[in-house]
């Protein structure tokens, strides 16, 4: 077995296709701050949100040929009450699936962007 020096994880990328319309959804309906937003070189727009105080950023990147919109990203978001979240979403127009609440599985549901990227709301008590 290799030995790395790997401590984390500080970046996922999400395929948008409107990076401005993508940066309003996450940072107005999701509550998420933004932690860069500049051009890395011409034409490519870095932009990074995340929630607040959390380690791990998402970037939301320019979809295009080979990395498409609207995919199950398989990111877990985390939260302390996923009934007072789904709820608070679904009244702010987010498309969100059922709120699950399964014997020994922490509630969840899903959640899709403005892109139909979706992601999963999971809860985790403090």
């Amino acid at each position: 077995m290799a030995t790395t020096h790997l401590t984390g994880v500080h970046t996922v990328a999400i395929p948008v296709t409107d990076q401005d319309r993508a940066l309003a959804y996450y940072t107005g309906t999701l509550g998420f701050e933004v932690r860069m937003d500049g051009d890395l070189q011409e034409g490519f727009r870095w932009i990074e949100v995340a929630p607040s105080g959390s380690a791990t950023s998402v970037a939301l990147v320019a979809a295009g040929d080979g990395l498409p919109a609207g995919v199950d990203t398989g990111i877990r978001l985390t939260t302390s009450d996923a009934a007072a979240d789904h709820a608070t979403l679904t009244d702010a127009g987010a498309s969100t699936g059922e709120l699950l609440r399964w014997e020994g599985v922490p509630p969840m549901f899903s959640l899709r962007d403005v892109d139909g990227n979706t992601l999963y709301v999971m809860e985790i008590p403090g």
